[in-house]
């Protein structure tokens, strides 16, 4: 999927119908832009909802913060 948009004079862009129907892109969504060799990347910033349950059954024994207070 291609798709052309201009930079207004505001530098603001529209991301074009069909790819906010393709990504089910919603006003107000988290977006961000990558540098990637001569290229930007737009990279679509999940909700931390979608978060939720990633880390299940992870050993929390070992937290960092309380290794660094004990030295």
């Amino acid at each position: 999927m291609e798709a052309l948009t201009t930079i207004s004079t505001k530098y603001q862009i529209m991301i074009p119908r069909e790819v906010r129907e393709h990504f089910n892109l919603k006003p107000g969504q988290k977006v961000m832009f990558i540098p990637y060799k001569n290229t930007i990347r737009l990279v679509i910033v999940p909700p931390i909802e979608k978060a939720l349950g990633i880390f299940k059954g992870i050993d929390t024994d070992n937290i960092r913060e309380e290794v660094d207070e004990e030295r």
